[in-house]
């Protein structure tokens, strides 16, 4: 399963975000591209314990959404936590930057070693987190055509 861990893979990501353009058009959604930087990178800076979310109260069994999340095709316009949710426009060129940064922070730590719990599926491996953004990164830059 892909992961951020995987360095081949992660160079995937990284040119696909280095090929994002200001005027990048979305194909579905709301979110421009800046803004879905800003997401990416809000969510990737949890997952590291750089940015702190408060625990939220899942939709359905914790156990039941992480497997769902972690295993299952993710569909077009899917609800987010609103803590993730873009309330501006955002620099793109530094959204780009901190995202790319963010990449290669989270590459950087090793995936048997402590992670913070994620704010809605609480308790992951680092495993777990790697593949998540992987499939969350690879998520929003097919909405952006990359």
């Amino acid at each position: 399963m892909r992961s951020l861990h995987d360095a081949s893979y992660r160079s995937h990501v990284v040119q696909r975000v280095q090929t994002l353009r200001p005027d990048s058009e979305r194909r579905w959604g709301k979110m421009t591209v800046d803004q879905m930087l800003w997401h990416v990178s809000d969510a990737l800076a949890n997952a590291i314990g750089e940015l702190r979310v408060e625990p939220q109260k899942p939709p359905l069994p914790r156990g039941l959404l992480k497997f769902m999340i972690l295993n299952l095709p993710w569909g077009k316009n899917a609800p987010t936590m609103p803590v993730f949710v873009p309330k501006r426009n955002y620099d793109f060129e530094a959204e780009r930057t901190r995202c790319l940064r963010l990449i290669d922070r989270m590459a950087s730590m090793d995936l048997d070693g402590e992670w913070p719990a994620h704010p809605m599926l609480g308790r992951l491996t680092g495993s777990e987190i790697s593949r998540l953004h992987a499939k969350h990164l690879h998520h929003h830059l097919t909405q952006f055509g990359v």
